[in-house]
């Protein structure tokens, strides 16, 4: 009898719960705010996703905001469409941030360093080894690879570059003078013989290189720019003073968390460090020199 007594005791504990219910710790209710951020296009979309999005994952985790990615079809976009699209921030170049200053007033916040410790990147001038092309003068009555009007490597620097040379009209001095709208396309065409001069970012180049061993064995380097700012998260001067604290503090201290380091890994960066205006001197030392007004530039590659 005792037997069946603690048998059906136990059987009555299993499916009632017999003596005291534990308390669930309640559902974390998702974040209020979500924010908008655009990534300018470096590379492919699907690499541009595949690098940002665990990126924004875990900084929507950390910051307690949600963060949507908006991949943008070329440079001028981010600026041109930044208001219409009611995005909150971006990912900007080194060029796109001073701009985007002047027309939108947005403030930036961080920028990755490399594993190498580098936090800038410059632009590099490009031929084929089999060209011959090895200085200014053999490009003349060539074809030019560039990348958008809003980027540092892939505009300003080439026409520095030239400007330097003595050849102020590119689209005189060239055969054909056009936009790809990716550091990478612009590096491709050179590659594949669809234009004899490219221009680029030289993180891009190294990271195809990478991926494809001709980029090294078939191009050569011919004139690197100054070293100047990576991309940097900037955000709307009227977002809320809390939310762009949280997504500071949380991108400046990933590298200390385990989590956040194994996303800077995946990202490619060892860190993320403060940014401010002031880092993007080298860049409106270029725009100073071409005369350029950033209040009035036209960015649209047309």
């Amino acid at each position: 009898m005792k037997r069946l007594l603690v048998s059906v005791c136990l059987l009555a504990a299993f499916l009632t719960g017999c003596g005291k219910h534990e308390s669930q710790a309640p559902a974390k209710a998702p974040p209020e705010t979500t924010l908008l951020i655009g990534l300018i296009p470096e590379q492919n979309i699907f690499k541009q996703i595949e690098r940002y999005e665990p990126l924004a994952d875990y900084l929507s985790s950390k910051a307690e905001v949600r963060i949507k990615l908006k991949v943008l079809t070329y440079y001028g976009n981010v600026i041109d469409n930044f208001e219409s699209l009611k995005l909150d921030g971006a990912f900007f170049g080194s060029f796109g941030y001073p701009l985007a200053k002047a027309k939108l007033g947005v403030e930036v916040l961080a920028r990755p360093e490399d594993p190498d410790g580098t936090s800038t990147y410059h632009g590099v001038i490009i031929a084929r080894k089999d060209s011959g092309i090895r200085t200014v003068r053999h490009m003349k009555g060539k074809r030019l690879a560039l990348v958008a009007r809003a980027t540092t490597a892939g505009y300003l620097f080439p026409l520095i570059y030239m400007n330097r040379a003595d050849v102020r009209d590119i689209d005189a001095y060239f055969s054909d003078v056009h936009f790809t709208g990716t550091h990478e396309g612009s590096i491709r065409d050179v590659l594949e013989k669809k234009a004899e001069v490219g221009a680029a970012k030289n993180t891009v180049f190294r990271r195809l290189a990478a991926e494809d061993p001709r980029i090294e064995r078939e191009l050569v380097i011919l004139g690197k720019s100054a070293d100047v700012p990576e991309n940097g998260l900037a955000l709307r001067k009227s977002l809320d003073d809390a939310v762009k604290r949280k997504i500071s503090e949380a991108l400046i201290s990933m590298h200390d968390d385990p989590e956040g380091a194994k996303v800077l890994k995946a990202f490619g960066a060892r860190r993320f460090i403060r940014t401010t205006d002031a880092d993007y001197g080298p860049v409106l030392a270029y725009t100073r020199e071409l005369g350029i007004d950033l209040a009035t530039y036209r960015f649209s590659n047309e």
